[in-house]
């Protein structure tokens, strides 16, 4: 029975958006499930631009869900379902950042972005190096954090195109922006972002490449051995 449903939830992740949308309408949980599965990262990465905070933006992409699975019956692909969500999710965050400010009168979450989940970098290391984890995962912090200090305006932009890889129609689309616009900012977010890695880099390149561990093992291991030394 297992396997049906894995089958049936495999299919459904090829439908075309206006059928899955139709077949979640009709309260079909799997429909559910595919469209979730599928927007999930995106969704999250949007919402966590604007809000910049972990367990908020969880907390707007699901109120994105309810409301708009709730009027999934005025979806009629006039848009992609990716592009139809992206937009409830935007509109979610931006209301929550706008109700914040009213009530605190500033929005400043810089220091919550240590555990931030914004960029995927590569930190699987397979000869088991830790100070190359580290170093790996100090550079990452640094790309999430110099992300989150863009201003408003060119952070969502920068998201939508670096890492997300839309497209600048995409983007220009998603935003509700002109493409000469989404370039502009595209332009100094990036310069933004490089400037901001050029001042804090240097300190984390020192352990960039470490030379310990298992590799410092493995070549003393070698060369003790080539000198008549063996274990």
């Amino acid at each position: 029975m297992s396997h049906i449903r894995t089958d049936r939830a495999e299919a459904l992740d090829t439908l075309a958006d206006v059928e899955l949308a139709r077949r979640a309408v009709a309260r079909d949980r799997h429909a559910f499930r595919a469209i979730m599965t599928s927007h999930n990262q995106r969704l999250f990465r949007l919402a966590r631009s604007i809000v910049r905070n972990d367990s908020e933006a969880e907390d707007v992409v699901q109120e994105a869900y309810v409301l708009g699975f709730a009027h999934l019956d005025r979806f009629r692909g006039d848009a992609s379902l990716a592009t139809w969500l992206s937009r409830i999710v935007i509109n979610e965050a931006l209301g929550r950042l706008r109700k914040k400010r009213r009530t605190t009168g500033l929005v400043s979450s810089m220091e919550q972005s240590g555990g931030a989940t914004i960029v995927q970098f590569p930190v699987d290391n397979p000869s088991g190096d830790p100070e190359r984890t580290m170093a790996q995962r100090q550079i990452l912090q640094l790309v999430e954090q110099a992300t989150d200090a863009l201003p408003d305006i060119y952070r969502t932009v920068f998201v939508a195109r670096v890492i997300e890889g839309l497209s600048m129609e995409e983007t220009a689309a998603l935003l509700g922006l002109r493409a000469g616009t989404v370039k502009t900012r595209l332009h100094r977010a990036r310069r933004l972002v490089r400037e901001r890695l050029d001042e804090q880099i240097g300190p984390v390149l020192l352990s960039a490449f470490p030379f310990a561990g298992r590799r410092c093992e493995r070549l003393t291991a070698a060369v003790m051995s080539r000198l008549g030394f063996p274990d």
